[in-house]
């Protein structure tokens, strides 16, 4: 599995540049049947890196933009009336694909940010009291822009919890960023990407990522690292149940993708900021900002060995 993580890297690498431990977060994100946020400022990649990954692992590809006039039914369809048949027909939306990249997420109103929330937890969408399947595998990439800037609509803590993780690609280091200038467009080279995945494959992966064993020791460990959070009056709140699950499903992922059969501290540790981060919040910053400095307080505070 090792080889495997490592020659997609190396794939999207190709265009995605420098950004080698954001495309295995991305890749951990997926292989757990997750979803995934990037948070970040304009212009720093995102969408490329969806892009990439699509071609990547050989998923079907839609791409929405949020604006603040997108509506529900521009995303999940429409049932239109067939005068022709005297019966309703249904249109699909782009949200029937297995890679859906939601571009500047809170761009838009709650209502139709809303309309994510039961794809992305239940893999289908309800129209007119249908409920319609949507394709398997099922992976939501959403970008969204700082608050601090203007136009945007913040997430609502219960939309958050439903990324399994929140990443930042961050600016380029300077060599890459030298390269960028001084070559051509790395996106032009999408189309001539390998595919090195079948979703056959990715079911594969999905059920041996589940079987990697966890110490009781170690979730010992993880239980102070929750307990921490809870309990701390820097906190708003803490961890909740799903969001410990979800750590510990990105900590079994993680493990295999590097070739071992269970989990150790360390993985934790990697994983904690991206899988924590947008579910913890300064009891005196309400911007909610604050996720990854606080975890890194609970790193620091909380010892591996009770």
């Amino acid at each position: 599995m090792e080889k495997l993580v490592n020659s997609l890297v190396a794939e999207i690498s190709k265009v995605v540049l420098g950004k080698e431990h954001q495309i295995k977060m991305a890749l951990a994100c997926l292989f757990s049947r997750g979803h995934l946020l990037i948070e970040d400022q304009p212009g720093m990649g995102k969408t490329t890196l969806a892009q990439t990954l699509a071609k990547v692992l050989g998923l079907e590809y839609s791409r929405v933009q949020f604006t603040s006039d997108l509506l529900p039914a521009d995303i999940v369809g429409v049932s239109i009336f067939d005068q022709q048949n005297s019966q309703f027909s249904f249109h699909p939306g782009p949200i029937f694909t297995q890679l859906l990249l939601a571009d500047e997420i809170n761009r838009t109103s709650p209502k139709t940010q809303s309309a994510l929330l039961e794809a992305m937890e239940e893999g289908q969408v309800t129209i007119d009291g249908d409920a319609k399947k949507l394709p398997s595998p099922f992976f939501v990439i959403a970008t969204q822009n700082p608050e601090s800037q203007d136009g945007t609509f913040p997430l609502p803590e219960s939309q958050l919890d439903r990324f399994l993780m929140r990443i930042s690609l961050g600016y380029p280091d300077a060599d890459v960023e030298r390269a960028l200038l001084a070559g051509e467009d790395p996106r032009t080279r999408i189309s001539e990407l390998r595919c090195l995945m079948t979703p056959e494959k990715l079911h594969a992966i999905y059920q041996k990522a589940g079987q990697v064993q966890a110490s009781a020791s170690l979730l010992d460990y993880i239980q102070r690292l929750i307990t921490y959070t809870r309990t701390s009056t820097e906190f708003s709140y803490g961890i909740s149940t799903r969001g410990a699950l979800s750590l510990m499903r990105c900590a079994r992922t993680w493990a295999f993708m590097h070739g071992r059969g269970h989990i150790i501290p360390e993985d934790l540790q990697i994983l904690l900021p991206s899988v924590v981060g947008h579910r913890v919040r300064d009891a005196a910053d309400y911007s909610g900002q604050s996720g990854y400095a606080l975890v890194e307080r609970v790193l620091n505070n909380v010892d591996v060995i009770a």
